[in-house]
């Protein structure tokens, strides 16, 4: 058989065993679900059935799934992405407040600007506010300072307060006192959002930006290099790779992406800038990227079960009595199963 067909062969394989091994994974945690809630007195099948319902077999449902997901995709990916160096970026919640900072920053300084130059300056604006954000512990990386771990993770919970000192404070509506929020965005800040639903531009930005992430990783020299340096930094280093400059950058352009995730929030959702911006979007990205491998289909995959799981969870407080806890329960399930594989050796990156 010719390379090139070979080639193609082996990758078909390889995205079978993976599009086999996530619907194992999803099917595992839903059983192992399904035994807790026999055992609290619920009916399963009852919820499983509801679930399917209000989430997948109506309009606005599935809409709503794709506005979680949303989000997701953009912090799995800024996980994902400097993952390829073997750095690890905890950060992807703070970097989201701090693109929804900047970005909100970039709305108030131009209020009057046509939608033809604010809207893309707002997505700048939201950009680097991640970008920076993340870029700080990709600095002391670089400079064997401090662990990236740490210092994006410790990070994570200075972000919020820089949002809430502008809510509370200088940016805060004079006509609500009761509710700490910003005045509203320009109209010409906001995202425009499709057919009648909550579905807005960032759906788009974050389908782009897995793109360009798979085609940075497979079609184009810095890829190459970026997987020499997650195998090997220090033989990297001594090919010529500058092992420090791609330590900052790939850190903050997933920190960027982060950030777009924070601007969608704030422009194409609330209109505003809110305190609780996030239920936790940035930490549920780091888990969709390490149980989806890095990979794009993975991730996707991921992301949306992800979306499914946080709907179900609003659906059996309504239809099961159920607490909305039992989501992370549900996630737990996942993470075990995968933990469990990856000892027994069935899961590679």
């Amino acid at each position: 058989m010719p390379e090139g067909g070979l080639t193609a062969v082996l990758r078909r394989s390889t995205a079978l065993r993976t599009t086999v091994r996530h619907c194992g994974i999803g099917v595992g945690a839903l059983l192992m679900f399904a035994a807790i809630l026999l055992a609290a007195g619920k009916d399963p099948l009852k919820a499983y059935v509801d679930t399917f319902h209000y989430t997948l077999a109506n309009s606005y449902g599935f809409s709503e799934l794709l506005v979680r997901m949303t989000p997701l995709l953009l912090a799995a990916v800024a996980v994902a992405l400097p993952a390829r160096l073997g750095l690890i970026n905890v950060g992807g919640e703070g970097q989201l407040y701090m693109g929804a900072f900047m970005a909100s920053a970039g709305a108030f300084l131009l209020p009057t600007a046509p939608r033809l130059i604010l809207l893309p300056f707002v997505a700048f604006m939201g950009f680097m506010g991640g970008a920076i954000w993340a870029a700080i512990p990709g600095i002391l990386r670089a400079a064997k300072l401090v662990n990236e771990t740490i210092s994006t993770l410790l990070l994570n919970y200075v972000a919020p307060l820089i949002v809430s000192y502008f809510v509370f404070g200088l940016w805060r509506a004079s006509e609500n006192s009761a509710y700490p929020q910003s005045s509203p965005f320009p109209d010409a800040a906001l995202l425009p959002s499709f057919f009648n639903t909550r579905i807005h531009a960032g759906l788009l930005i974050a389908v782009v930006a897995l793109l360009a992430y798979w085609l940075l990783l497979e079609k184009t020299r810095w890829g190459v290099d970026m997987r020499a340096i997650g195998g090997n930094a220090e033989a990297a280093q001594r090919l010529g790779i500058p092992v420090p400059a791609w330590i900052v950058t790939a850190l903050a352009v997933g920190g960027g992406f982060a950030g777009l995730a924070g601007m969608g929030e704030a422009m194409g959702i609330a209109g505003r800038l809110r305190q609780g911006l996030s239920p936790g979007y940035g930490f549920a990205g780091f888990l969709i990227a390490w149980l989806a491998g890095g990979r794009p289909l993975g991730i996707v995959f991921m992301a949306f079960l992800f979306a499914i799981i946080t709907s179900a969870g609003d659906t059996l407080q309504m239809t099961q009595g159920v607490p909305y806890a039992v989501v992370n329960i549900l996630l737990a399930m996942i993470l075990f199963i995968v933990l469990a594989r990856r000892s027994a050796g069935g899961t590679s990156k």
